[in-house]
C-alpha cells in the first residue's frame, strides 16, 4: 500500500461553522493529511501550541476573538510563530486582505471553500515550508564550513607570520655572518613575496568557490519551488477556461428561469435575498478574469525564476541578454516598487534590437546583473534614509539600462544610476575583494569582484566602473558577442578573408 507524502503532515482547521469543519475535514483526512479542529480562536492557540500542526487554515469571523487577532497572537508567540497561516474569508476588500498579510498570513482563500483549491494551496505552501527547512539546514552547514575554513586560513596565516619571522631572523644572522650569503637572503625575500600572494590567490579563490557553492545552493532551490508551484498553478490556470464556460451556462439556465417564472416560491426568493444573488450574477466573472490574471502573473514569475536559475548557465551558449536582465529585473520587482519612505524606483530600458544572442554563461552574467542591480538599489535606499518623501518625489530615483552592439563586435551594457555616487577613491577600489563600502552585516564585499572575475577573466571582457558624487554611479560591460572569434584572435589567428 502506497504512503501518500502528506501522511505526516498535520493541518488545523479553525472555524465556528461545524459544516464547513466537517467537509474540510473530510476532504483532507481522504487527502492524507492528519487534521485537527477548533471551534474559536482561543482554542485554536492552545491546540496550535500543544500538538505544533504544519498549517494552519483559519476562519476570519468567529466569536471571540476574530482571525486576525488569532494569527496575530500565532505569528507572537515562540512555539507558533513559524507555522503558516492560511486565511478562509468571504471578504473581498484589498484592505482585510492587506491587514491579513501584515500580521503574517501567507495565502488567502475565498468562501464559499472549494477543496482541491484549499488542496492545492495547503500542499503549495507545505512544500514551501518543506523546502525553506530543508535551506535553513543547508545553511546552518555551510555556516559551518565557513567556519572551518576560516580556522584554517587563521592557521595558515599564524604558519606565514612565523615563517616571516624566521627569514627575518635568518636575514639579520646572513647578513652579519657573510655579505656573500645576499644572494641567498634575496632569494629567500622573494619565496616569501610568493608565499603572501599565494596567500591573497588563495582568499580570492575561497570567496568565489564559496560564493558559487551558495548560488548553486540558491538556483537548485528557486528552480525547485517554481516547479513545485508551477504544476498547480497550471492546474487552476487550465481549468479556469472550463469553470468560466459552466458558469456563463448556469447563469443563462438561471436567467431563462427568471424569465419563464417570474414568480417563484418564497423559499427561493428569501434565499437569493439572503445569498445576494444579483451581486452574485454580476461579480461572478470579474472573479474569474481576476483569477485568470492572477494566474498568468504567476506563470511569469516562475517562468523569470526558472530562466534566472537555469542550472546550464555555467557552459557558454547562446542567451538572449534582454531576457537575461528582464529576469533578474523581475525577481528585484519587490525591491523596486513603492515603499513607505520612498515612491517606485523607475526603471527605464533602452535595448538595442540589433543586439539578439550573445554566446555566455548565462547564469553567471545573470549574477553579475544581480550584483550591480542590487548595488544601485542599496545605494539609494540608503539615500533616501536621509530624505523626506516630498524631497525624493520631487526628484524620483531612476535605473537606466541601455544596451548596444560595437564596431568591435561585441556587446556593451551599461546600467547607471541616480543615486548619492562615489569618490573616485572608493570607485578604484569598488572591484577588490572584500572592499565594501556598507556596513557590517550588509556586505561581504566579494559580489563585484566575482563580477568581474566572471566577464573579465572567463569572458575576456571588461567591467568599469565611474561614478561622481551626488550625481549617479555607471557600470558599463563589455561583452565579445563570439567566444571563438576572441579565442582565436587572442591566439593571433587572423579571421576572415577580407
Amino acid at each position: 500500500m502506497s504512503i501518500s507524502p502528506w501522511e505526516e503532515s498535520a493541518i488545523l482547521i479553525v472555524d465556528d461553522n461545524p459544516n464547513n469543519l466537517a467537509v474540510l475535514f473530510d476532504f483532507l483526512t481522504e487527502s492524507g493529511f492528519k487534521v485537527l479542529v477548533a471551534r474559536t480562536g482561543e482554542s485554536a492557540i492552545k491546540k496550535a501550541e500543544y500538538s505544533l500542526p504544519d498549517l494552519i487554515l483559519l476562519d476570519v469571523l468567529m466569536p471571540g476573538i476574530d482571525g486576525f487577532e488569532t494569527c496575530r497572537r500565532l505569528k507572537a508567540g515562540d512555539l507558533t510563530k513559524e507555522i503558516p497561516v492560511i486565511f478562509m474569508t468571504a471578504l473581498n476588500e484589498t484592505e482585510d486582505k492587506v491587514k491579513g498579510f501584515s500580521l503574517g498570513a501567507v495565502d488567502y482563500v475565498t468562501k464559499p471553500i472549494q477543496n482541491e483549491e484549499v488542496l492545492a494551496r495547503a500542499k503549495a505552501h507545505l512544500s514551501v515550508c518543506k523546502l525553506t527547512h530543508k535551506l535553513q539546514q543547508q545553511n546552518v552547514q555551510m555556516e559551518q564550513e565557513i567556519v572551518d575554513r576560516k580556522q584554517a586560513q587563521i592557521k595558515l596565516e599564524q604558519l606565514a607570520a612565523e615563517l616571516e619571522q624566521r627569514v627575518d631572523d635568518r636575514t639579520v644572522q646572513l647578513s652579519q655572518a657573510n655579505l656573500q650569503l645576499q644572494a641567498e637572503v634575496n632569494h629567500r625575500q622573494q619565496i616569501q613575496e610568493n608565499l603572501q600572494k599565494s596567500l591573497h590567490d588563495l582568499k580570492h579563490a575561497q570567496s568565489l568557490l564559496i560564493q558559487s557553492e551558495k548560488m548553486s545552493a540558491l538556483g537548485q532551490m528557486v528552480a525547485g519551488i517554481a516547479h513545485e508551484i508551477n504544476n498547480p498553478v497550471n492546474f487552476i490556470c487550465g481549468n479556469l477556461n472550463y469553470v468560466r464556460d459552466y458558469a456563463e451556462d448556469i447563469l443563462k439556465v438561471l436567467e431563462l428561469y427568471q424569465q419563464h417564472y417570474p414568480a417563484p416560491a418564497p423559499e427561493i426568493t428569501s434565499t437569493a435575498e439572503a445569498v445576494e444573488l444579483e451581486f452574485i450574477q454580476e461579480d461572478l466573472m470579474k472573479i474569474l478574469s481576476s483569477m485568470q490574471i492572477g494566474g498568468d502573473r504567476i506563470r511569469e514569475i516562475i517562468l523569470s525564476l526558472r530562466y534566472f536559475s537555469r542550472q546550464e548557465g555555467r557552459e557558454m551558449e547562446l542567451i538572449d541578454i534582454h531576457e537575461g536582465i528582464d529576469s533578474t529585473l523581475m525577481i528585484l520587482h519587490n525591491r523596486l516598487k513603492f515603499k513607505a519612505n520612498r515612491p517606485a524606483i523607475e526603471v527605464i530600458k533602452e535595448y538595442d534590437p540589433n543586439l539578439k544572442n550573445v554566446e555566455c554563461c548565462g547564469g553567471e552574467i545573470n549574477q553579475v546583473f544581480m550584483n550591480i542591480l542590487a548595488n544601485a538599489i542599496d545605494a539609494i535606499e540608503e539615500s533616501c534614509s536621509e530624505k523626506k518623501f516630498e524631497e525624493i518625489k520631487a526628484n524620483p530615483y531612476v535605473i537606466r539600462i541601455c544596451t548596444k552592439v560595437s564596431n568591435s563586435n561585441t556587446a556593451i551594457i551599461k546600467i547607471c544610476d541616480n543615486g548619492p555616487g562615489m569618490s573616485q577613491e572608493l570607485c578604484d577600489r569598488i572591484f577588490d575583494p572584500f572592499f565594501t563600502t556598507k556596513a557590517i552585516g550588509k556586505g561581504t564585499g566579494i559580489g563585484l569582484s566575482i563580477s568581474w572575475h566572471i566577464v573579465t577573466e572567463k569572458h575576456g571582457g571588461s567591467l568599469q566602473c565611474s561614478s561622481t558624487p551626488g550625481q549617479g554611479t555607471e557600470f558599463a560591460i563589455e561583452l565579445p558577442i563570439r567566444q571563438k572569434a576572441r579565442q582565436m584572435a587572442a591566439s593571433g589567428v587572423q579571421i576572415g578573408g577580407c
